[in-house]
């Protein structure tokens, strides 16, 4: 007699092609949404340009340097000072050279908070001229010792 094949003994195909349609819809809706994500972080962010900063050798003054030090001390000439002295050094600095800059050096390591109430500081002085930042007499910059 003959053998007779079984239908039922063949093992069952899987047709990839629409699992891969899937999975390719999926890929390409997670890949738009991360692109739109990252996009919004970032918006509205202005960056200065180099052409828009102070550099060096457009003052024929030397700088007033006020830094501020991980244990959050002010210091004028490496030598730590009370807000008050720094108000009557940069009153005078100013006073003598009303075209001077005033340069702050932070440390990496401090709260921007810190930094912040030490902007403000001279702000009150009148070390930061506003709205324009061209015209502008301090500049801060982060520094790492």
């Amino acid at each position: 007699m003959m053998k007779r094949q079984r239908r039922g003994s063949q093992l069952p195909q899987v047709n990839l092609v629409p699992m891969m349609d899937v999975l390719m819809t999926v890929l390409t809706f997670f890949i738009i949404i991360s692109m739109t994500l990252t996009g919004q972080q970032v918006m509205n962010v202005n960056p200065p340009s180099a052409s828009e900063g102070i550099t060096e050798g457009t003052s024929d003054v030397d700088p007033f340097i006020v830094g501020l030090n991980p244990q959050n001390q002010i210091l004028v000439e490496n030598q730590p000072i009370r807000n008050s002295q720094l108000v009557e050094q940069v009153q005078a600095y100013l006073s003598a050279n009303p075209e001077g800059v005033v340069l702050v050096k932070a440390d990496r390591e401090l709260v921007y908070e810190d930094v912040a109430e030490l902007l403000e500081t001279l702000r009150d002085i009148g070390a930061i001229a506003f709205p324009s930042p061209l015209s502008s007499r301090i500049c801060a910059t982060a520094v790492e010792e």
